[in-house]
């Protein structure tokens, strides 16, 4: 991004609501988001071929629905063991 694009977003952010912020903020936290998933995907599409000339057999959708599943549930773990260490201190 060039500076007077950069310039240009921080005087139009300025002028902005708290909530409108608030809003801004979260769209770009879906926006870095969507770009992590997307390199991901990206890297899982890269490694594929590899995978199949090694023989690994593929996951189920079964399989997939789990392990997204333990993630989640990690993922919500560590987000209110960090919420409850927060409201320690």
């Amino acid at each position: 991004m060039n500076a007077t694009v950069e310039q240009a977003l921080i005087s139009k952010l300025r002028t902005l609501s708290p909530q409108q912020m608030a809003e801004v903020e979260d769209f770009v936290e879906f926006l870095a988001g969507k770009a992590r998933k997307r390199t991901a995907l990206d890297r899982l599409l890269a490694i594929a071929p590899a995978l199949e000339a090694a023989g690994v057999v593929p996951m189920t959708e079964e399989e997939i629905a789990a392990e997204v599943k333990a993630a989640r549930a990690e993922r919500r773990a560590r987000q209110q063991a960090k919420g409850s260490g927060a409201d320690r201190s």
